[in-house]
């Protein structure tokens, strides 16, 4: 779900209030205006060809016309100062969310992935994924935005407006999500080849199912219990991925690709370009590219055994 006009906190709320003034009062500005081109079609004179110009109202004056005239203006000038109050008022609202004990994540962005690091909440130590992100219904969020390479932009429609990412100036992002759900978020600001393949997702839990998620994903990876998932993870070990890829409980750990020590636990693949599944996954691995023209990921080729090894490892890291 993906929607200004319906709002799953209170800061998207206040802006879908400025939305619906801001449309009723343009609405009703271009009704006057049709009805002022109605009456002038109407009242206009008709002539024919053979009908001469008459130019008797050059120079004379029209009291009546310029009374309209100022009027008009008068009542734009007053509309205009009106939605900017509006806006600053929204804005000042917006600003003014109680943040006590509030959930502090640390979101950067690349071309074209996000990295999301969970501060330590408490006592419960930091943990880092990728383009997935949970919080709890009625809690806060305090996010820390980053950009590592060129501008982004973090908007989650439903939750937020949009917030700039530029690269040495760091910025945050506050807000509430008030109803259980799954909003996609989007990088609105171009950021290059794949920029429309840049999406992320904020999954609001009730706050008991967030915490039993945040336990899970704070774990390393279970040690796999199968033959063909050991030869998988030594498959993933001994490939580049494991240069670029960090799965928690292993000799990964690298830092220029995606978290992956929970990725079975995840809807989607490369920022919400693949369903998460066997088939997209071993696609994704063998030959990127092929989905995300630009991805810095490059194709892996392995023997069958090898891949479907390395499939059955990654599908229990959940």
């Amino acid at each position: 779900m993906q929607s200004a006009l319906n709002p799953a906190g209170i800061q998207a709320s206040r802006i879908l209030d400025l939305w619906h003034l801001t449309l009723g009062v343009c609405c009703a500005v271009f009704a006057a205006i049709l009805l002022a081109c109605l009456i002038a079609m109407i009242r206009a004179p008709r002539a024919g060809r053979d009908t001469r110009a008459d130019v008797s109202f050059v120079g004379r004056p029209e009291a009546r016309m310029r009374f309209w005239v100022i009027a008009a203006t008068a009542l734009s000038t007053f509309l205009l100062f009106g939605l900017v109050l509006a806006d600053v008022l929204t804005d000042r609202a917006l600003s003014r969310l109680p943040v006590d004990n509030a959930l502090r994540i640390e979101m950067t962005g690349y071309q074209w992935w996000w990295q999301a690091r969970y501060l330590r909440d408490g006592d419960a130590p930091e943990f880092t994924l990728a383009n997935e992100l949970h919080v709890p219904v009625g809690r806060p969020v305090i996010v820390s935005l980053k950009a590592a390479d060129v501008i982004h932009t973090f908007w989650v429609p439903n939750l937020h407006g949009k917030k700039d990412m530029i690269p040495g100036r760091d910025a945050t992002i506050e807000f509430r999500a008030d109803k259980a759900g799954v909003y996609r978020g989007q990088c609105a600001e171009f950021c290059g080849y794949e920029h429309a393949l840049m999406a992320f997702s904020i999954t609001a839990d009730p706050p008991a199912q967030y915490e039993a998620w945040a336990a899970r994903q704070r774990k390393p990876a279970d040690a796999p219990s199968e033959q063909i998932a050991s030869r998988g993870r030594d498959v993933f070990m001994v490939q580049d991925c494991a240069r670029c890829h960090t799965v928690r409980g292993t000799g990964a750990q690298g830092t220029i690709g995606p978290d992956l020590t929970h990725i079975a636990s995840r809807r989607t693949l490369a920022a919400g370009t693949l369903a998460n599944d066997r088939g997209h996954l071993a696609g994704w691995i063998v030959d990127p590219r092929a989905h995300k023209p630009g991805t810095a990921m490059p194709p892996t080729r392995l023997p069958p055994d090898d891949l479907q090894a390395l499939l059955t490892w990654m599908e229990t890291l959940e």
